[in-house]
Parts: C-alpha cells; structure tokens; sequence
C-alpha cells in the first residue's frame, strides 16, 4: 500500500509540475511561480490530492544544496575572492539593518524584545532558492544585480551557523525538545560531545577536509571513473560527492549547502567541471520544483482565512521593510536607480531556511506557538510575491526608468564617389573594402552612432545617418551614383531603403543581403537587382569542405558546389503569378528542389576526369604559379 501511495505521490507531483510550469511560462508568469501555483492546487486547501508536507519539504531542499554545488562550479576561487566586499559589505549590512529595522518594529507593537529580536533575524534571511532560480531565468546571474543577490545570499547561507547558536540565548521559557527541527539545526549526536573550545577546530577540519579532497583526491578519481566510460557512474559519483558532503556538514552542525557549494568552487577549476553541470542540473531542477510545490502546497490557508488581516499585514509589512532596507543599501553602495529597484525586490521575500529557523526556536522555546504559525504562513506566503514583483518591475517599473537618449542629427554627408554602402557592419564592411582595394571611392551611411564611432577608429569614414531618408540618400550622392549595397541588419529598414531608392533614383543598381530564403524573396518582389543570402556563400563553402573530407575529389567537390549555388539561387525566384499563393510557391519550390537532386546525381554519374584535379585544387595552383617564376626548375 506504501508503495502505491509513494508511486501516486509521485504521479500527482509529476503532474502538475508538466502541467503548471508551462501554462505560467506561456503567461510570463516564470517557473517558480507555476511551481508555487500548482502546489496550492494540490494541497490541502486546493484539491487534496497531497497531505502534510513537512517530510516532503526536507527531501526537496537538497534541491537547494545542488543548486549551490552547482552555482559554486561557476565560481573560479578568484572570481569569489573579488566579491569578498560585498559578501562582508553588502551582506552582513542587509542582515543587520533588516533585523534592527524588523525588531524594532516588534518592539514598538508590544512584544516582548526577545521574541522581536528573534522574528527579525528570521524574517530578514532571503530565499536562496527562489532569487537565484528567477535570476537564472532572466539571464541577470552575471550582472551586477545577479552578483550582488548572490553575495548576500551566501553571507546569510554562512551567518546561519552562528544564528542557530545565538537563538537559543533569547529563550524565555524551558525547551520543548526536538519539534521536527532538520538541516542544520539538528545537532543531536557526537557533535554535542565535542568541547565547546573545540567545536571552531572540528569545523575548520571539515572545511580544509573538502578543500583538500577536493584538491588532491576528487580529480584522479574522476579521472579513472571517466576512463571507465560509464556515463552512469559518473553521475554516481557526483550526486555521492554532493551528498557526502551534506552528510559530512550536518554531522558538525554546519549548512550543507555551504558545504557544497564550497566543493564546487574548489572543482571549478577542474577539467570535469561542465560533465558535472550537465549531470546534476536536471537533478537539481527536479528538486527545486518539488521544494516549491511543497511550499505551495504547506501554505496554511486555514490560518488565513482565521486571521486574513493579520497574515497580510505580516507579509506585505517584511516585504515592504525588506525592500526599503535593501533599497537604502543599494544606494549607499551606488547602484543605479534601477538596480537598486530590482535588487531591493528580488531579496524582499523570506526565504526556505526561516522554516528550519521558526522549527529551532520553537523547539527551543524563542518563539512561542501563536506566533511562530502565523510566521510560517508569511514566509510561505511572501516567497509567492517575488515572481509578481519582478514581474511588475518588467512590465511597469523598468521601462519608466529608461531614460530616452536625444536623437543624434545625421552628419553633414560629403559624397565621395559612385559607389553607397548602407550599414557597416561585419556584412557591409567586406564589401566595401573589397570596392575600396580596388580603387572605388564610396560613400558609406550606417545610423547606429555608437558602431559609427566604432569603425571610425578603424579609419573607415562612415556617416552617422538613416539611408531610408531619402534627403540623406541624395545628400550621399544617390542621384549620381550607380550602385547602393543595402546592408543594414534589419529587415524592415532594408525594404525602405529599397522602396525609397526604387522610387527617388531608378537609375541605381540595388545590391542587398538577406537574412534567409524568405527575405530574400520579398525583396525581389520589390524589384531589387541582386539579393543574396548573408549565410549562404560561406555556409556552401563548408559544405563544399565537408564533400571533400567524406572523400570526393576537389573537382568533383568544387564543381557539386557550384552546381548547388546556380540552381538553388534559381529556386528563390518564383514566377509572379505564385508571390501571393503559398501553396502553389511551395510546390514550385518543392519541384525545384528535386530538380537539383536530379542534376547533381547526374553529374556524380560522369566518368571521373584524372587530371581534373589540379583545375579546381588551389594548392596545385599555387604550386604550379610558383613553378612558373623566372628560374624556377621544369
């Protein structure tokens, strides 16, 4: 019965993970938000389909223990060796400041300045979990934000040890005994044997026993496991390193998450690192969305709906007070205005270790049971406002906050020749320089100012401006010159600088690339003299290679290439009658596409021609250009 139970369990979680996370995706909603969303649903104040989560939850924060492990993988020890500020800085200033701020408030309502204290160091951790999965998906890990969250996030990960120490200390009764408490505040065992003036020794050899396997004995093992070949028990490894690990922190009473994530950064450097990520992550990620669910679905809505005014109060007044500290810290440590908003917002919730926190002390009599459950309620309720705030902070908050640079007025365009070129970036620039080796003298019109001084460092004389004016066109001497190369990157600009040219100066020869097969074709349909593919040459050239290097011959390589360009470029071109009928310009394109397997099987039929690999063989021809020089032997 046991079995079919776990199998159900696992069936319902599964389920609403495939279900929830997409549909919230979809909506912008963010993955963490669908995962909090489902559990909600099926929790005991949903559907029912999930009873008490509290076992659940301690499996699913290993997910926060890979997550470390994997973020400290990231980490180059040097790399973390230049955050030492703002982990000691901006870190232990949030932890303090929120808890002075917290407590106070506790204070001045009325309560006993024990339990304030106690409620303010709790509420003031961060949620680990939610702020560097949110992150991640925004793609702000790597920005100074992304490294500033993650600095006070460790910071609080390291000040739990010394936390779980001082609270007992605020005790105002006799302890209850153990109440459930896990991770790192279970010290049961041999550890409480150990003299207090040798506890610091134990952990200083836990750590330097990490650092020193990681060092010197985790490598020629993975060395001799990977020469195995065994990709499975290469993943055995890791997810036993990762564990061990954890073992080894919670047997001294440290967090195993600062365990391991300091493995990672000591095998950051090693050549096993990126086999490791791939190995772990979906590990990981399987974690962090059945930790979420189990948030969602522990939510207390009885208790809610009991004290609804109580409940709101407390998670809009933490958030609030958490992101008004962390507002006025951003600004003493000189973030932009912007910064400051979504660093303050992305760390204003409570996070996953306030759960083991609130166990502790109510074990240990810190907090008594009327408030440590409307506690639990806030911190479960306050992780599901920072996916809407971020989400309100892109749509509404950042966009007010990009301030619009003045339009730049286009230069004062001299022409220079009978050649324009528009836009000079790594597609126009080979043009043009090929017309200007040979002696042409071109006017060149690109309106990206900040690529215009760019290339203009280079010693390229570019004009800041937009070649679909048709002022500047004729200021750059369109009415005189014979060709302009449309080479901008946007398709849009490039049909009305096409339109614009066909309309004021019929005379000019229309040169233009285009992104893909399609753009092509549109503008052709404008009549543009010659269009050609940005991808396709060099892409043929590979192919062309590639031929080569499966064994044909340079001639039969070459010549298969050429072949391919001259019909494929012909199957762009569709007769007028099918530009506006989908259908019937598919099956067109698909008769043609046959039409060159047909050639090309064709010309692999010819009988093979000896000497015709020095025609088309560039080595051979250098060769044979060197024979020729005065002196030469015969």
């Amino acid at each position: 019965m046991a079995q079919v139970s776990f199998l159900l369990m696992a069936f319902v979680y599964l389920a609403v993970a495939v279900i929830s996370v997409p549909i919230a995706k979809r909506l912008g909603l963010g993955s963490v938000l669908g995962y909090l969303i489902g559990g909600v649903l099926i929790g005991p104040f949903g559907a029912s389909l999930v009873g008490d989560q509290t076992d659940v939850m301690h499996f699913a924060e290993f997910g926060v223990v890979m997550m470390l492990f994997l973020v400290g993988l990231e980490l180059r020890p040097q790399f973390l060796w230049q955050l030492r500020k703002p982990i000691l800085g901006l870190g232990s200033a949030q932890l303090i400041g929120t808890t002075a701020v917290l407590a106070g408030t506790g204070i001045a309502l009325g309560f006993d300045w024990r339990i304030a204290l106690a409620a303010g160091i709790i509420l003031a951790m961060s949620s680990t979990a939610i702020v560097l999965q949110t992150l991640a998906e925004k793609n702000l890990m790597k920005t100074p934000v992304g490294q500033a969250s993650f600095s006070v996030l460790l910071f609080q990960d390291i000040a739990v040890i010394p936390l779980l120490a001082f609270l007992p200390l605020l005790a105002f009764g006799v302890p209850h005994g153990d109440a459930g408490g896990h991770g790192a505040a279970a010290h049961a065992g041999w550890i409480d044997a150990v003299p207090g003036w040798a506890y610091p020794l134990v952990v200083i050899g836990a750590v330097a026993s990490i650092i020193l396997a990681g060092r010197l004995a985790l490598r020629p093992v993975f060395r001799y496991i990977a020469s195995a070949r065994l990709r499975e028990m290469f993943t055995a490894f890791g997810l036993l390193i990762v564990v061990g690990i954890a073992v080894l922190m919670q047997a001294v009473g440290l967090s195993p998450a600062l365990g391991t994530f300091l493995a990672g950064v000591v095998l950051a450097e090693s050549e096993f690192r990126h086999e490791l990520e791939s190995d772990i992550e979906p590990f990981k990620g399987l974690l962090m969305g059945l930790f979420f669910i189990s948030v969602g679905a522990g939510i207390d809505f009885a208790l809610l709906a009991h004290s609804p005014g109580l409940i709101a109060a407390l998670v809009f007044g933490v958030v609030a007070v958490k992101a008004g500290v962390l507002f006025i810290l951003s600004r003493v440590f000189r973030f932009s205005l912007s910064e400051g908003i979504l660093f303050a917002l992305a760390l204003s919730q409570v996070g996953e270790f306030a759960f083991v926190l609130i166990a502790f002390a109510l074990q240990n009599a810190v907090l008594p049971a009327d408030i440590a459950n409307p506690l639990v309620a806030a911190v479960a309720l306050s992780m599901l406002t920072t996916p809407l705030l971020l989400i309100a902070y892109d749509k509404r908050i950042a966009p007010r906050l990009v301030t619009p640079e003045p339009e730049r007025e286009p230069d004062d365009i001299q022409a220079d020749g009978t050649a324009i070129i528009a836009g000079f970036g790594r597609f126009g620039q080979v043009a043009g320089r090929l017309l200007l080796a040979n002696g042409f003298r071109v006017t060149v019109l690109d309106h990206d100012a900040d690529h215009v001084e760019g290339v203009r460092a280079y010693g390229f004389k570019v004009y800041f401006g937009d070649a679909s004016r048709v002022d500047l066109l004729k200021a750059a001497g369109a009415a005189e010159a014979k060709i302009l190369i449309i080479a901008v990157d946007e398709h849009e600009k490039m049909m009305e600088i096409a339109e614009a040219a066909k309309k004021h100066f019929p005379q000019l020869k229309l040169l233009s690339r285009a992104y893909d097969r399609v753009k092509a074709f549109e503008l052709m349909k404008l009549d543009v003299d010659v269009v050609k593919r940005e991808t396709f040459g060099s892409a043929l050239e590979i192919g062309v290679e590639a031929l080569k290097a499966m064994g044909f011959r340079a001639y039969q390589a070459e010549r298969a290439g050429r072949l391919f360009r001259k019909h494929d470029e012909a199957a762009v071109v569709i007769p007028e009658e099918y530009w506006d009928d989908e259908e019937g310009y598919l099956r067109v394109f698909r008769q043609k596409t046959e039409a060159l397997e047909r050639v090309l099987q064709a010309d692999l039929a010819r009988p093979p021609d000896e000497g015709a690999d020095a025609a088309w063989d560039t080595q051979t021809l250098v060769a044979e250009v060197r024979a020729a020089k005065p002196g030469a032997r015969r």
